[in-house]
């Protein structure tokens, strides 16, 4: 179970951790390539010192390069991460455990709430984390926070590979023939999107997860966009245009 949340974010030490290794591999320095003027990390900088509750903004690199564009847009780059943390198959929970223990250690730093921000969600708006923390905060039994849209497809309606065949992902237990079912029949579902993770240091120490047990949607009404591939930077870049037009 999580520590006692604070009602108001005001009152938590709150660390944005923004994790930017440099083995890209469907874009080469993918975190550091220019979007619409700036450097792709750049974005998840800003909106995390734009934040009101936000206190300090990190960024976890294993790359000098990173390190030296982070820094020149004033993120805090107090430490190199470690290799071994930093492969293609690395899942986040060690990333934030080094983070976290090497603050501990180092400084005596303990933040309360750790903001997830990833630099290829760099739509997101310093609102929308504030928003987040606010209805975090306000969950008492909560671990963290995922931030989630509606899919484009749901899973009841997707197939998996069976020798030759395929057979249906998941069959709902109460709907016959779910595959088969209208739209308006299944469960709603969400769809996680790189924009926003809330968690408490205690998630992260104590149950060795970012997620833990009990995990808060918060929900995202706008195009987002998760950049992986080239063609994510130029939908990023039209969105980008499109929001900074007077006109609209």
């Amino acid at each position: 179970m999580s520590a006692d949340p604070a009602p108001d974010p005001r009152a938590a030490e709150v660390l944005a951790l923004i994790p930017a290794r440099g083995g890209s591999k469907g874009i080469p320095g993918k975190n550091i390539r220019d979007l619409n003027g700036k450097p792709l990390i750049a974005y998840s900088i800003e909106t995390g010192y734009e934040s009101e509750y936000v206190d300090r903004v990190v960024v976890s690199t294993d790359s000098e390069e990173i390190a030296d564009v982070a820094r020149e847009h004033d993120a805090e780059v107090p430490f190199m991460r470690p290799s071994e943390f930093a492969e293609d198959l690395t899942p986040d929970f060690p990333v934030f455990e080094h983070c976290l223990t090497w603050f501990e250690d180092e400084e005596g730093y303990e933040p309360e709430l750790i903001v997830h921000l990833r630099p290829t969600g760099p739509l997101r708006t310093a609102a929308e984390v504030d928003e987040a923390l606010e209805q975090f905060c306000s969950v008492a039994e909560a671990d963290s926070l995922r931030s989630v849209e509606d899919p484009p497809a749901s899973p009841y309606k997707m197939w998996e590979p069976d020798g030759e065949y395929m057979s249906p992902f998941i069959d709902h237990p109460e709907i016959e023939d779910s595959m088969n079912a209208p739209r308006q029949l299944l469960p709603t579902v969400y769809q996680t999107t790189p924009d926003i993770g809330i968690c408490h240091r205690s998630t992260v120490l104590e149950q060795e997860s970012i997620l833990g047990e009990h995990v808060v949607p918060y929900e995202i009404d706008r195009t987002t966009v998760d950049i992986d591939e080239p063609a994510d930077l130029q939908f990023a870049e039209f969105l980008l245009s499109e929001s900074a037009d007077p006109d609209e």
